[in-house]
C-alpha cells in the first residue's frame, strides 16, 4: 500500500532537508521537495523523518526467561522507541547455540510482526567457552553474528578458532570484554565510590585486557572483530590506536556510558547495576569523544529487562542490566545532539547506518529503493522518563525522572505503521 509522508525534515546523506517521502510496496519510492499522490498521508510538519534505529545488542529473553521479556513485549517496546531492527543476544534458556533455537526466534518474530528480529548465535556451546557452537548451521538458519555475551571466551585459542571459523561464514564475533578472574565478583566500578559504598569494585583493567586481546587476535588474523558496550576511557584509547594501525575493529557503547557516572551507585538503587559498570567522568568524556571521531562506531542499548524480583534485593545479589530500548533515541539526542557533541545526521549514522553496515543488514538509510523502515520524531517535544510507562516488561531504568527531548510519533517497518503515538 502507498503512503505519503509530507512536510517533514528528512535526515539522509549526512544532512537535514525538507522533503516529502513516498512509500510503496514496503520500499521508499521517492524523496522529493514536493510529491502529490492520491493515498494516505502522514503530516510530518514540524517533525523529523529518520531511518529506523537498528539496535544490534538487545536481550529479548525468549526462549526461557519470558517473565523478564518476550519477543512480543520487546518488539512493542522497540517500535515505541523508533527501533525497526534488533539483534538478540543468545543468553537465553536454552542458549541460542544451534539452528533450532535460531529458527524458533525467527518464527516467533514473524508471528509478532512488529520490528525485524535477527538472532545472534553463541560462539561456544552453552556459552561455556569450551567448544565451538554449530556456527555453520546457525548461519544457514538466519543468525547474523556470534557472541557469548555476558561472558568472555576465556580461552584465547578457542577465541582464535571462533574468529577464523566465523569469518569463513562471513560472520563477526561480538565480544563481551571482561576478565572474569580480575573482576573477582565486582559489581560496580572500582574507585572512590566503591570504597565509600563498600560495594565490591571491578577495575577498568578487567575490560581493557580483553579488548586488547580481541584486537591482538584480529590484527594477527586479519579478521574483523566487534567490541561490545565500551565503558572505559582507556578502552577507547586502545581501540583508537588499533584503528590507526588499520586493525579491522568496530565498537559500540550505550547511553548509560556517555551519560551516567558511578556517583549513581551511592543511592544503592539496583536499577543502576549494569555490566560493565558505569564509571567516572573521564570515561564519559572520552566515550563522547570516541563517538565524535568515529573510534566508537555505533550506539546500542544492551537492553536488559528484568522482573522486579531480580532487582528488589541487596545490591550485590541483584541482576545486572538496564531496560533501555524505549529511551535510547531521546537520551542520545538530548545528551549528544542538544549538548553539541554530535549533529543529528551523525547521531542517525551511529544508530542506523553504521550498525547495519557492521553486520551487513539491509536498511539503515533513507534513500530511494531502500526498505521503508522509518522513525518520525518530534524533537521539540520534552517528556519525563517513567519506567512504569514502558511497554517492555522490564521497568528497570536508572533514568526515571530525567527530562529528555524527542518523542517518537510514528514507526514504520517495511512501510507499515507499527507504532503511532496517541
Amino acid at each position: 500500500m502507498k503512503l505519503l509522508i509530507k512536510g517533514g525534515t528528512v535526515v539522509a546523506d549526512g544532512r537535514e532537508f525538507k522533503a516529502d517521502l513516498l512509500v510503496d510496496g514496503g520500499k521508499i519510492q521517492k524523496i522529493a521537495p514536493k510529491i502529490e499522490q492520491d493515498c494516505p498521508i502522514i503530516d510530518a510538519n514540524g517533525l523529523h523523518v529518520l531511518p529506523g534505529i537498528i539496535d544490534i545488542h538487545v536481550h529479548f529473553r525468549e526462549p526461557g526467561y519470558e517473565g523478564k521479556e518476550d519477543i512480543e513485549s520487546g518488539s512493542r517496546a522497540a517500535v515505541k522507541g523508533g527501533v525497526t531492527q534488533v539483534c538478540c543476544m543468545p543468553n537465553t534458556d536454552p542458549v541460542c547455540d544451534n539452528a533450532v533455537v535460531v529458527k524458533y526466534i525467527k518464527t516467533r518474530a514473524a508471528e509478532v510482526n512488529l520490528c525485524k528480529v535477527h538472532p545472534i548465535g553463541a560462539i561456544t556451546k552453552g556459552e561455556k567457552g569450551e567448544a565451538l557452537a554449530d556456527i555453520g548451521k546457525m548461519k544457514s538458519a538466519g543468525a547474523v553474528a556470534l557472541s557469548d555475551d555476558g561472558r568472555s571466551v576465556k580461552n584465547s585459542y578457542i577465541m582464535r578458532l571462533a574468529m577464523e571459523y566465523a569469518n569463513g561464514f562471513n560472520l563477526k564475533c561480538l565480544c563481551h570484554c571482561e576478565d572474569i578472574d580480575l573482576v573477582d565478583g565486582g559489581v560496580v566500578n572500582e574507585g572512590f565510590n566503591s570504597t565509600v559504598t563498600g560495594l565490591k569494585g571491578s577495575p577498568r583493567a578487567a575490560e581493557d585486557i580483553m579488548i586488547a586481546r580481541e584486537i591482538a587476535l584480529s590484527e594477527s588474523l586479519d579478521i574483523p572483530v566487534h567490541i561490545c558496550h565500551v565503558s572505559t576511557y582507556s578502552g577507547v584509547e586502545i581501540i583508537r590506536s588499533a584503528k590507526a594501525r588499520g586493525v579491522k575493529v568496530t565498537a559500540e557503547t550505550c547511553p548509560h556510558y556517555f551519560i551516567l557516572t558511578d556517583d549513581i551507585i551511592k543511592s544503592f538503587d539496583t536499577f543502576t547495576k549494569v555490566n560493565p559498570p558505569v564509571r567516572e567522568q573521564r570515561d564519559v568524556d572520552e566515550i563522547k569523544r570516541g563517538l565524535k571521531d568515529g573510534t566508537i562506531d555505533c550506539i546500542v542499548t544492551d537492553h536488559a529487562p528484568h522482573s522486579l524480583k531480580d532487582k528488589q534485593v541487596e545490591y550485590q545479589s541483584a541482576a545486572f542490566g538496564m531496560s533501555g530500548i524505549e529511551t535510547s533515541l531521546s537520551l542520545s539526542y538530548t545528551y549528544l545532539v542538544k549538548a553539541g557533541y554530535l549533529t543529528l545526521p551523525e547521531l542517525s549514522d551511529r544508530m542506523s547506518r553504521v550498525p547495519a553496515q557492521i553486520l551487513g543488514l539491509e536498511g539503515g538509510e533513507l534513500k530511494e529503493g531502500a526498505p521503508a523502515d522509518i522513525a518520525i520524531v518530534d524533537f521539540n517535544k520534552k517528556y519525563k522518563i517513567d519506567g512504569n510507562n514502558f511497554l517492555s516488561k522490564g521497568k528497570n531504568t536508572p533514568f526515571n525522572g530525567y527530562e529528555v527531548y524527542g518523542e517518537v510519533e510514528y514507526t514504520l517497518v517495511d512501510g507499515d505503521i507499527k507504532y503511532q503515538n496517541k
